[in-house]
Order: structure tokens, then sequence, then C-alpha cells
């Protein structure tokens, strides 16, 4: 369906047929042109006449303040675009480390995915996450070779180096004709004609000039015997030599990639445009449409498992991947419609609270501008207005069929500040205000500590913390300082000890009675691990998770520094009970009592976070950041060259990268940037321990 602008009215719905609309994520490393790609798609289809730039901060897409001024997604963005009758849906997603749930989550509802790299051949090694991603997601991959037209690209050295990488051979449907500033077009290895660009949009579709025959011959050849291997006919008359009929290459090439045993590869440059027709006709002729959806798992209410398939003339099922939470126009639901068909005023089952919500208008969008339609059938993306408990990860279904779709996993936060409200109205608004950005964005928690009464803000590093303040700043009017992060150490064990752990009260009534004898050892790669060798029934049944739970509930503050515990098993092996006062809150109490006193003859230590970074430089830094990199206890794990400059690989504590921002613009000039996630956790150098518990003991103390 596509909306037909009317003034200002509600759209009417032009019926395109299913087999017609896809549904694609563009994915991709920060920086590789994702958004531009995006604004190019929408230039040259019509739906804007002005071409957006993500540099200029004209984005149709990248709209929000804090990604103009990054220049850079931080969320995911919806549009759309009809070219040659087909309907195609877009979701931009962020490249950046930090915000790799949007990504996540745009592809749990897509079909396909479009892979961007950049053909400046640094970049190349960032894919390797997002080839793994879209995988993982069982999606239909093709891949955009980016950034023809700038300085040091190269497409045999990228090409030569993506196979490296990703591990298989992605089959090139169009090679570039030049690159740097010389690149002017591609020749389409299927038709073997070239399409030469001259200003825009304009190109012209001419025979391959002689002199590139030969290569583009050679790229051909990779095309054909790729499709050869999985046809036995075609290999046949391959290694015979025969002539190979191009419509059954054609129609073979395309089930191949529906199937998922090819990946196809196009090259172009987003900002010029030179391509992009190429890429917007491999898509409607390539990639699969919403009819041929992969049916979605989902649990019915009875726990059974089901499908869902993409019909229109099944039970109305939608799943909602995203909130936009905007000061003016309140709350925005962007759902995907799995089956059946969507229309006003439909009253749906909400798993969230199995409750039932009755829908207002429904809409779509391109990036902040939204059109009213008057249905949605299986495949669209739609947007829905102000409906109070729906969020990230809900399911509404038909109130006579309802459904659950599993949501995306949250991922934990690694980082924390502490965030200090300016003046008392700031700290007012500060709760509401971050509600709502937390509504859009589940991967930030907030909390209040309880010892410090500071107000600790949680994330995935501290790019994602910078974005959250200043949103507050520049959306909510909140204005906070950052104050030394929260550094999230880990308390366990080196050794195995055993304790006794007794609960004993009298009172002139009933008693409590409670005595439980655990083991505590350390376990490699798991945070906890609980053990019953209870025998004889000293302590009985139902009070075995009662000595699980006191335990769990001790662990939340270790005995060296009240951090929590991991990379325990705690074995239960004794005890004793009364059959009068023997209760559920005694026989936690002891496990608490018992479970400190082990750990604290267990050889207690602290864990620290390590975050692998990525840095990129300038040729004429690397000695002075690898020296800082020393200084901070890192370890350099590998240095990756190119023309563009180097990319050091380290694992750094983060307790030493916290404000590493400032620290790399001054020894780089302001030229080089970082990519930082967390890792894992290791052991704390004694003297640093001694540090840190002392630290914790003063925050206490001023606190009390």
């Amino acid at each position: 369906m596509v909306v037909e602008y009317q003034n200002g009215e509600v759209c009417r719905m032009a019926e395109i047929p299913r087999h017609k609309v896809r549904d694609i994520a563009i994915i991709g490393p920060h920086g590789a042109g994702k958004t531009t790609l995006d604004e190019g798609l929408l230039f040259i289809s019509g739906v804007t006449d002005k071409l957006g730039s993500v540099e200029s901060g004209s984005s149709q897409l990248d709209y929000l303040q804090e990604e103009k001024e990054r220049h850079m997604s931080i969320n995911s963005h919806i549009s759309f675009y009809e070219y040659k009758s087909y309907l195609v849906n877009i979701l931009d997603t962020p490249g950046f480390a930090n915000f790799m749930y949007e990504t996540q989550c745009a592809l749990r509802v897509s079909d396909s995915a479009i892979v961007v790299i950049s053909a400046v051949p640094d970049s190349i090694d960032k894919v390797k996450r997002f080839w793994d991603m879209s995988g993982n997601a069982n999606v239909t991959r093709m891949i955009f070779m980016n950034d023809m037209d700038k300085q040091y690209a190269n497409f045999e050295n990228s090409y030569a180096e993506l196979q490296k990488i990703i591990g298989i051979k992605p089959v090139p449907l169009t090679i570039p004709i030049g690159q740097e500033q010389d690149f002017r077009g591609v020749i389409d290895l299927v038709q073997m004609k070239a399409l030469i660009y001259s200003e825009g949009t304009n190109f012209e579709v001419v025979d391959i000039p002689g002199d590139l025959m030969e290569y583009a011959g050679n790229y051909r050849e990779i095309m054909v015997e790729s499709v050869a291997m999985l046809d036995d006919e075609l290999l046949e008359k391959y290694l015979q030599g025969e002539k190979i009929d191009n419509e059954k290459v054609l129609k073979d090439l395309r089930q191949a990639i529906m199937n998922g045993d090819i990946c196809p590869l196009l090259v172009g440059s987003a900002s010029t445009l030179i391509g992009l027709h190429s890429l917007m006709d491999a898509i409607n002729f390539y990639l699969p449409s919403v009819q041929r959806s992969r049916p979605v798992d989902c649990v019915d209410m009875n726990g059974k498992e089901v499908k869902r398939e993409p019909k229109d003339d099944s039970s109305a099922a939608m799943y909602v991947f995203k909130t936009i939470s905007d000061p003016f126009a309140g709350k925005i639901s962007i759902a995907k419609v799995i089956s059946g068909t969507i229309t006003p005023e439909i009253t749906l089952n909400n798993s969230y609270n199995h409750s039932k919500i009755k829908l207002g208008h429904i809409s779509r969008i391109i990036g902040k501008k939204e059109e009213i339609v008057d249905k949605a059938c299986a495949g669209d993306i739609i947007a829905l207005n102000k409906l109070k408990d729906l969020h990230t990860g809900c399911t509404l279904s038909d109130t006579s069929d309802p459904c659950v779709i599993q949501p995306v996993n949250v991922p934990q936060p690694v980082i924390s500040f502490a965030i200090e409200p300016k003046t008392r109205s700031d700290e007012d608004k500060l709760s509401t205000s971050l509600a709502k950005i937390i509504e859009e964005d589940p991967t930030i928690e907030f909390r209040r500590d309880q010892e410090t009464g500071d107000f600790l803000i949680s994330g995935t590093g501290q790019t994602h913390i910078e974005v959250v303040v200043d949103k507050l700043n520049h959306t909510y009017g909140v204005n906070v300082d950052l104050k030394t992060p929260h550094v999230p150490y880990r308390e366990t064990v080196t050794s195995v000890a055993e304790a006794e752990g007794k609960y004993v009260k009298q009172t002139g009534g009933r008693g409590q009675y409670g005595v439980a004898s655990i083991r505590l050892e350390p376990v490699a790669g798991k945070d906890f691990q609980f053990e019953d060798n209870i025998v004889g029934g000293v302590i009985p049944k139902n009070f075995i998770p009662s000595v699980e739970k006191g335990v769990l509930e001790a662990m939340k503050h270790g005995v060296l520094a009240g951090y929590p515990v991991t990379g325990v098993k705690v074995i239960l092996f004794d005890g004793k009970h009364h059959k009068v006062d023997s209760s559920d809150i005694a026989y936690q109490i002891a496990a608490s009592q018992g479970f400190k006193k082990a750990m604290e003859n267990a050889g207690p230590t602290l864990l620290e976070p390590i975050m692998s970074m990525s840095i990129y430089i300038p040729d004429d830094c690397m000695g002075d950041v690898i020296g800082d990199l020393n200084s901070r206890r890192g370890k350099v794990s590998g240095v990756d060259s190119s023309a563009a400059g180097h990319r050091i690989n380290a694992f750094v504590p983060m307790s030493e990268v916290l404000s590493y921002a400032p620290e790399l613009r001054s020894l780089t000039h302001g030229r080089g940037s970082f990519n930082m996630e967390f890792s894992h956790y290791e052991e704390l150098p004694s003297h640093l321990t001694k540090k840190v518990v002392e630290e914790r003991k003063v925050s206490e103390e001023k606190s009390a």
C-alpha cells in the first residue's frame, strides 16, 4: 500500500500486491553511509524533492538534534518509497556500537538486509558484526559497497578483504567504472551493459567499452560459476564450455539469493547517486517479498507454540519494535503487521498486560513526517499514536486468537554515570523525562543509589550516556552534570570454603529456626550455580528454594566492597530443621549468613570490567596512542594498517577509559576516533583491589 497525498486529507490506500512489497533493514558500520543511501533512494524515487545530507544537517531521517550534532544515526528511522510499481519499506539503522539494540529490533521485522560497507579499505573490517547479526536474524542479505568516489576507494582490494572477513565470496552484480574522483558509473554484469552517469540522477545505458570487456568478463565469470555450482545441468554446460542462456542464469541467480545460497554485491556512491538505480532494481527483483516472509514463531494463550503466516485473511497480529516519545506528538508506537488486516478503531489484545486496546488512526512515517492511512496488511510497517500501555516488544493480536511474539532481548548496561541536576526544577523534571527516554530506549537504566543518594544512569557506553544527557537538555529542558562514572565491579571467590548459617529466634509464641551448611567454590563461565546435596531430609525439600533465595539475596552485596557477586558455585550439603519453628524466612536468613561467612574464607577478590576497543588514528600518532594505552593497563591485540591510517585493537579496563574521548582528541589533534564495548571481566590487581575497597568504605562513611 502507498500513501496518496491529498492536501492533508486522510489518505486513501492504493493497493499494491503483496508480492511487490519489500521490508528491508539497512545495516552496517558507523560511517559507511547508510543514511546517505536511504536519502538517495528517497530522492530518486521522488519521495523527497531535495537530496538530504547527513553532513550538512539536512537529512530527512537523522532529524534529532543529537544526530545532527554528531553526524550519526542514534535511532533507527522508518521510511518507504515506490519505484517501478514496487513498495519498499526501509529501516535505516545505527551503526555505532552503543546503539545495536535498535539494529536488532529492525532486523526482527525485516525480511532482507542491505549490508552497507565503504570501499575505503580500513572500513571493511568493521562489517563482521553486522554480517553475523543479519545471519542470526535469518534474513536475505545483499551487500552495497559504497563510497566508490572517495579518496583511497579500491574495489578489488576491498572485495578481497571482504571475503576474508565474512568467510564467503559475495557475487558481484555490478562493478565500478573508475574509482575515487574518476568514478563515473557501473557495469551491470547480468545484462552486460554499462551505466554511465552524467549529473544527478541522469545516466545512459551503453555497451561496455572495449577496454573494460576483459575486466567485466572476469567478474561475470564469478557470477556464472557461482550459479552453475548450484545446478547440475548448468554446471555440466559450464564445465564443457557451452553457451549458457542468460534467462536461466537470471532465474537461478534470483532463487539462489532468495534461498541465501548466494549473497549479491553491488557498488556505487550514495552521495553522488551513482549505482543506486541498479541497487533499486536489484531490491525489486532479487529480494523476497513480504508474501514470501518466513512464518513468525508465536506462543498462544495456552503456551503452545504456533506460527503466524504473512496472510491478509488470517488472524491479525502486530509486533511493536520501536517506540518514539515526542514532547509534542506524544508517544508513537511503530509496529509491523505480521498477519491479517489492520483498520482504525479495531480492538486487539495487548500481550503486555492482556488488556484490550482500541486503535485510533494508523499511519505511515518517513523520518518525522506522518501520513494517515485507511488500513494496513501483512508486511506493512505502521505507526500507532498515544496508546498508553503499548511498549517496545509488545504483541497486538486478534482478541479471539491472541498470541505473543518473543521480544528482542534487551542488552544489559555496561557503564554507569552519576548525574546531578543543576537546579531543584531540573531534579523535579528528571525522573519524568528519563522515563520517556527509557520508553524509547529500554537499554537505559535509571535508579537512585540508596547508599550514596546519587542518581545513576546506566547504558551501553559513554557515547550512549552522553546522548541521553543531550536529549535531556535539548528535548526536555533538563540540565544535568555528569559525575565520575560508576564502575560496575564484581566480587568473586578464588578458593573453596564452608560455613554454617544459623537463625534461631525464640519468642513467646512460634519461633524461627533454620540452619544451613554451605560450601562455596569458584566456577568458570557462570554467574551462579546452586547444587542441592541434602540427604536424609535434614532440610525439608520445601525449604531448599528458600536457601537458594537467601544465597541470591546475599550475592547482591559481596563481603569486600559490597559489589554483586559472580562466578560462584554454592553447594548445600547439611542443615537442621525444627518441625514447628522452621520457616521460609529463617532459611533465607541462615543461608545469607552462611554465604557471607564462607565467602570471607574463600579468597574473595574483585573483578573489573574489560572493554574491547577499536581506535582509529593517523600514521604519526601510533607511538603516543599505544604508549597511552599501556599506561592504562591496556593490552594491544593487533594493529591493522591502511592508506588512511591505523586501527589499534585493544582490551582496556573500563576504569581507565571512562573519559577517553578528550584524551584521544588531544593525542591525535582531533583526528582520532574509537569504538568501545564491554568484553569480559578480569581479576583486579591486588594493589588496586585494596584501593577500591578503601574508597568504597570512605564513600559509605560519608553517606552514613
